[in-house]
């Protein structure tokens, strides 16, 4: 069953009943047990020894810890730890208060939280936890829809990071292509030139960000996440009451009422330079020979250094809690242990959702998906310009499929770089452009994405909520990034195809405008 079409059934079943039934533990269920039936050949008992490996392997595997996995669930309790604190401090509610005096409309709160997601670019996970932590308070009280905040997140976070130099993608990318340059004797640029060149081919990434910007400043939505914002500006429900959302507090805690902004702020700025500083110091360490800012981001530990930002952020945290209890007297210490055990609880969802999602991407790549999605591509007999855009709509449908860009670019980029080489290679980089672009946009769409959980965990959105709300919005992107590289592939010439790919998302964004105005519907809830 292995490198069949058979293998696109385990996907294809968990994402279906993800979107039919709308619990997405029974789904990736589903799609685990497809998954071992397959690669045990309907044998039940080796199905049991399968998805129990598979399982028992994102903890313990090989005769080791699956150190990365534990070290971003150690990270997302300590992140609910902090959020408790903050709260019981005061932090939320004053920051809320302050910026109420300064973000004054929901186009402003929108921008913001966007801004953000593009200034923290370091690494997607960081990116997704970190901003929602900053935006979540703004955004509630200028009634955004916690899905809408999730999009935000969702749709600045891994575009940012894979156009990022200074980044854990883009370090790891320019790894990969310079193996592949090296492999067709290119010379005519470095690995490093080459992934600048590349950035302004990335189409995908330019017009979702862009979306994002145009949604917000023109209030215009579409689709379900239409529905979700009608219904937050309308009631002030900023996410369905019957429905549970990652990442947000179950009980009410105590709030301190001496906290001020400084107790979020310094957590949340402990957190990122903690992170930051534990980056280049895990990356440093593993550098051989020549010590540079790109070799320390390729070889930094993100899973590690996330746990150390972490706990400097979470102590920091409890530095200000015990000020707000001990020194102001503004809450009991007692509820230290509450604080604890709510912060934790707030992170279990998630967590349970990004073990059953690793168990499922690690049996689709026994199942050899990827692979088969690639291949069909390789024995392709096409007309050389289309290949761009093929590569685009296949690495997104790989993404999609088994819920991991940096899987599809590891498969995809080699393979793109060998179809260039051999037909030709001026669209070399083009080819390897709609690879990191398609990538990105199956991820977007993907329910078993890792990143996709942390967006919706970050803005505490429903899960399945933020990936129903926000597929539209990636659908649009990517139609409109797929005839950019039509464009790219018939001119070679990426500002050309680049101005026309924004050039249609603007005469899109009017038409959106006249479709869905959203303007009146916000003036009657004032």
């Amino acid at each position: 069953m292995e490198n069949t079409i058979f293998s696109l059934l385990p996907p294809a079943l968990a994402i279906l009943m993800v979107i039919l039934t709308r619990r997405v533990l029974l789904s990736l269920g589903v799609g685990i047990i497809a998954s071992a039936l397959l690669l045990a050949d309907f044998n039940l008992g080796k199905t049991v020894s399968i998805a129990w490996g598979a399982a028992s392997g994102n903890v313990y595997a090989d005769g080791e810890w699956s150190t990365w996995n534990l070290y971003i669930v150690f990270f997302l309790l300590i992140l609910g730890m902090i959020t408790a604190f903050i709260n019981i401090s005061g932090g939320s509610r004053a920051f809320g208060e302050w910026v109420t005096t300064r973000v004054k409309s929901r186009v402003g709160a929108q921008i913001m939280a966007a801004i953000l997601g593009i200034i923290i670019f370091i690494d997607d996970y960081f990116n997704a936890l970190a901003v929602g932590q900053i935006s979540r308070p703004i955004t509630d009280r200028q009634r955004i829809s916690r899905s809408k905040l999730a999009y935000i997140i969702d749709s600045t976070s891994a575009p940012v990071c894979v156009v990022s130099p200074i980044s854990s993608w883009g370090a790891y990318i320019i790894g990969i292509i310079g193996t592949i340059l090296v492999s067709h004797e290119v010379t005519q640029y470095t690995a490093f030139s080459a992934f600048l060149q590349i950035i302004p081919m990335n189409f995908y990434v330019w017009v979702a960000l862009g979306l994002v910007f145009l949604s917000a400043y023109m209030q215009f939505d579409f689709g379900p996440m239409k529905k979700h914002e009608m219904h937050t500006i309308q009631t002030g429900e900023v996410h369905p009451t019957d429905r549970e959302a990652a990442g947000e507090l179950k009980d009410d805690l105590p709030v301190s009422s001496k906290g001020t902004v400084g107790d979020l702020l310094w957590p949340i700025i402990a957190l990122i330079v903690g992170t930051v500083a534990a980056m280049l110091w895990t990356g440093s360490q593993a550098v051989e020979g020549e010590v540079t800012i790109l070799k320390i981001f390729e070889s930094t530990d993100v899973a590690k250094s996330l746990l150390y930002g972490g706990l400097f952020g979470l102590l920091v945290s409890v530095i200000m809690f015990l000020r707000q209890s001990m020194v102001f007297k503004g809450v009991d210490t007692g509820i230290f242990f509450t604080g604890v055990w709510e912060g934790i609880k707030s992170m279990l969802p998630a967590v349970y959702i990004l073990f059953f999602a690793w168990t499922i991407v690690a049996l689709i790549g026994e199942l050899e998906t990827g692979k088969y999605l690639a291949g069909l591509v390789e024995k392709s007999n096409m007309d050389i310009a289309f290949l761009p855009v093929v590569l685009f709509l296949v690495a997104g449908v790989m993404a999609f499929s088994t819920g991991t860009s940096w899987g599809s670019f590891g498969i995809l980029l080699p393979i793109a770089g060998e179809i260039a080489a051999s037909t030709d290679i001026s669209l070399l980089l083009p080819a390897m452009a709609a690879v990191l672009a398609g990538a990105v946009f199956g991820d977007h769409c993907s329910p078993i994405s890792d990143t996709t959980i942390l967006s919706s965990t970050g803005a505490g959105s429903n899960h399945i909520d933020h990936v129903l709300t926000q597929t539209p919005y990636a659908l649009l992107a990517a139609a409109i990034a797929a005839i950019g590289f039509v464009v790219i592939g018939f001119t070679g010439n990426a500002w050309i195809s680049l101005a026309v790919s924004l050039a249609l998302l603007v005469a899109t964004a009017f038409v959106l405008k006249k479709m869905n105005p959203m303007d009146e519907v916000v003036e009657e809830s004032k």
